[in-house]
């Protein structure tokens, strides 16, 4: 009888452990502002768009090209994490949803991902989407996903190297690796509440298990074209197109000219440079312009750069020239 009793007892202790601790994770759960830290969620877009229908499939995958975009910034606890935290949530204002397009190509997205992560920050909608942007900013795209132009072949490994090679301080406990059987599907980074980078504890054991994946080109990058062969010339030229008509068109610069965090195109210098002003180098005076100006994006010895970047290139803004 005593051995019974003792059973009873010790099993009635337990229960009550298990529902004590049940109540203080309660007393957490989904409180909004009550977190650890937060993955930035970067996801592949071309793998997104060789599945993707219907609406999706129109916002994010048409002519403009994309390469990594943000999914979304998530508060995580150190094992776990919260979601919908205000149901329903704090009603979006659709011009920070517009501003936001730049990085999080579709509605639907931005709107998903405010109600079931934005309000787990504890930040106002503005306060929220401004730490997104920042965090984008804060990590650096490899050079080699920016604009890829065929398929590649790439191990999680392998990608997760790319991305610390790019980000002084990153390590790999701080990167997860999502994917499908075939496909890279995000990149995933932990950073601290003050947007640091930071290992992603538990939540790091997500981990893709495939050895080898596939990152599909992004949409509408063009191959390089092979020269045409020689002709013989015109008997009589063609009359010169006038000036006025003529708009002065950028021509894109060569892959020798371009170097670290120079970009052919503005907008991969956006999706570099998040809040930061982009500006146009000359890569032979290293003078930038900024948008506005006659030179910008005109030369043929030029690149798209992040202003905060031209310092390290040894650039410097034009004297004349009034910032926008």
């Amino acid at each position: 009888m005593t051995r019974i009793f003792r059973t009873v007892v010790f099993g009635f202790i337990v229960l009550c452990s298990m529902f004590g601790l049940a109540a203080a994770q309660d007393r957490r759960q989904n409180e909004p502002g009550k977190f650890d830290f937060y993955m930035l969620s970067l996801s592949w877009s071309p793998s997104f768009c060789e599945t993707a229908r219907d609406s999706a499939r129109q916002q994010q995958c048409g002519r403009r090209p994309y390469s990594f975009v943000v999914h979304g910034l998530w508060p995580q606890y150190d094992s776990g994490f919260p979601e919908f935290c205000q149901v329903p949530a704090p009603r979006l204002n659709r011009n920070i949803v517009s501003s936001m397009l730049d990085l999080m190509p579709a509605r639907g997205l931005i709107f998903h991902e405010w109600d079931s992560h934005g309000t787990c920050s504890g930040l106002e909608a503005r306060d929220y989407f401004t730490a997104v942007r920042k965090a984008r900013a804060a990590v650096n795209i490899p050079t080699e996903y920016l604009n890829p132009e065929m398929p590649l072949t790439v191990s999680p490994g392998e990608v997760i190297d790319a991305f610390i090679k790019a980000n002084e301080g990153l390590t790999r406990s701080a990167i997860v690796i999502d994917c499908n059987r075939t496909r890279l599907r995000e990149v995933r980074i932990c950073l601290s509440r003050e947007l640091h980078f930071r290992d992603c504890a538990d939540n790091g054991r997500r981990a893709c298990r495939s050895a080898t994946l596939v990152m599909p080109p992004v949409r509408g990058a063009a191959p390089a074209q092979a020269p045409a062969p020689a002709v013989a010339a015109p008997a009589k030229p063609a009359a010169p197109i006038p000036a006025a008509t003529a708009p002065k068109q950028a021509p894109a610069p060569s892959a020798a000219t371009i170097g670290a965090n120079q970009y052919a195109t503005e907008a991969q210098a956006k999706a570099r440079c998040g809040s930061n002003t982009v500006v146009y180098v000359n890569l032979s005076s290293k003078i930038y312009h900024f948008a506005g100006h006659k030179d910008y994006g005109t030369l043929k010895n030029g690149a798209y750069m992040c202003e905060k970047d031209t310092a390290a290139a040894g650039a410097r803004a034009a004297k004349d020239e009034k910032r926008p």
